[in-house]
């Protein structure tokens, strides 16, 4: 609701961003049956993983909240405002903060750039998904050989 009236500015603040999400946003959470925030980021949070991961952790508990993380790496000199972050990360150093903190906050991770997705917590549970039903294919073809030598 709020976040449609803001504009894009240079802060990665992210424990600001969040404690007004979850402090303004969900104080309805009753009324709800499932919350969840989606971060759509292109950079590491100028505060530590650790106390970020931290907060997040508690905050999610007490309010049956999801957090997932859309990571966007541009490629390098796209970014054209000019702002230099209070915290720098290479991308998979930012990558790898952002899985702890989707980590503590019970939620997915996305990682995707312009040449492509890098890392995708959903597209991973497919292709587990995909080697399960494989194998049992597999299992269930051998049975029916099995079976068909025995006849």
């Amino acid at each position: 609701r709020w976040v449609l009236s803001l504009e894009c500015k240079g802060s990665r603040n992210f424990l600001s961003a969040l404690r007004r999400a979850v402090e303004v946003d969900f104080k309805d959470k009753d009324k709800h049956k499932s919350q969840g925030l989606y971060l759509l980021t292109t950079g590491i949070p100028d505060q530590e993983t650790h106390t970020v991961s931290a907060y997040v952790a508690e905050a999610c508990r007490g309010f049956g909240l999801q957090l997932h993380v859309c990571l966007f790496s541009a490629e390098k000199g796209t970014d054209s405002s000019g702002i230099v972050p209070a915290r720098y990360a290479n991308p998979r150093e930012t990558a790898s903060a952002f899985k702890e903190i989707v980590q503590a906050a019970n939620g997915r991770f996305h990682w995707f750039g312009e040449a492509g997705i890098f890392e995708s917590d959903d597209i991973a549970s497919i292709i587990s998904e995909m080697e399960k039903a494989k194998n049992y294919s597999q299992k269930c073809a051998f049975l029916v050989e099995s079976l068909k030598q025995r006849s």
